[in-house]
């Protein structure tokens, strides 16, 4: 398991904490944060998905769609601390509310920057006073764009169930805002896939537009920041955006990556309507999509006294990683002989780094 340094325990007892979801990446390395801060973990999920968490580590199992299933499971139990990596919608989040109501000191929501990618006429970085306004319309049905809407527009409508819940009866949420989380776990391998292109040598296909700057997250960075809100009890009936202090273009992003690995990257950049129409993106350069936030972490660091991993310290921590325990190539990869081949016939103009 990939190891980063916890921030100094700011709770002097053992806390019981219950984590929903606790499987595969933050959810994962946070039981383990948290196990080596001294804590009691429970995880709650479905079962489905083969866990690598310790034996001693107690499960409980619930489809939480089912809500029924959440009451069998959760009855009589109190937790000091509660963490969700899995609320997805308004419905489920008044079930958790109702369900907890009472029955924990702390409940920290893991939401998402797309909040604010919804509204219509902000300026980036996005800070929490951005949240309330105008929405934007829906994108055409059964398209990437409607997708990523979608669960910006499902996500805003959790946070405002729950915002609801504090107000009405002071249930004890905190919402943390991530953009895209940069993690040794990350199952959709979106850093992998770039880390593979330089490792082969040959160019980075990226859209011409849009070109928005990358403001990202460590995921060690975000599991010590529920440990210190857990453990301090702070930023209750709030919301926090989690990131990292820098902010870089695609190509300072993978000249730190290549400077890591002792590779020259080498971008080239073609129309988004080509590499859409050969069905290479996300995959050939998952960081050029409109859909990544760029959020300001003023507040966090102001109210809770969050600090941040450099980001080329993080990248070398993951980069080191991969290139160390070599994960299976992601299906984004399975075409990469198409996308170099892409540059020998393509009669558009080519533009490159």
């Amino acid at each position: 398991m990939p190891a980063f340094p916890l921030m100094k325990a700011a709770h002097s007892q053992p806390m019981d904490i219950l984590i929903i979801g606790g499987t595969r990446n933050m959810g994962h390395l946070l039981v383990h944060a948290l196990r080596q801060a001294g804590h009691v973990v429970t995880v709650l999920n479905r079962g489905k998905t083969r866990d690598e968490l310790p034996k001693e580590i107690e499960r409980l199992r619930a489809d939480r769609t089912e809500p029924e299933q959440l009451k069998a499971v959760l009855a009589n139990r109190h937790f000091d601390a509660v963490v969700d990596t899995t609320l997805y919608n308004a419905e489920e989040a008044r079930v958790v509310a109702e369900l907890l109501r009472d029955r924990t000191g702390h409940y920290i929501f893991l939401s998402s920057g797309q909040v604010y990618l919804i509204r219509e006429g902000l300026k980036r970085p996005f800070k929490e006073s951005d949240y309330a306004g105008r929405l934007m319309p829906a994108p055409k049905p059964d398209t990437f764009a409607h997708a990523e809407w979608r669960y910006g527009l499902t996500k805003r409508e959790a946070e405002d169930a729950l915002q609801q819940a504090w107000q009405a009866n002071g249930f004890p949420v905190t919402t943390l805002r991530l953009p895209m989380v940069n993690s040794e776990r990350d199952h959709f391998f979106r850093l992998y896939n770039y880390v593979l292109r330089l490792r082969d040598g040959g160019p980075v296909l990226a859209p011409s537009t849009p070109n928005y700057p990358l403001r990202h997250v460590y995921g060690g960075d975000v599991i010590n920041a529920i440990v210190r809100i857990a453990e301090t009890g702070l930023g209750k009936g709030r919301a926090y955006n989690i990131s990292q202090d820098e902010t870089v273009s695609l190509d300072e992003f993978l000249d730190m990556v290549g400077e890591i690995m002792d590779v020259k990257p080498r971008i080239v950049r073609l129309p988004r309507a080509t590499l859409e129409a050969h069905g290479f993106l996300p995959d050939c350069s998952p960081f050029s999509e409109r859909w990544m936030s760029e959020l300001d972490n003023s507040l966090s660091k102001a109210e809770l006294g969050i600090t941040y991993t450099p980001l080329k310290t993080y990248l070398g921590n993951i980069v080191r990683h991969y290139l160390e325990h070599m994960p299976p190539k992601p299906p984004g990869y399975r075409r990469r002989k198409a996308e170099i081949m892409l540059l020998q016939f393509e009669n558009e103009p080519l533009t490159e780094k």
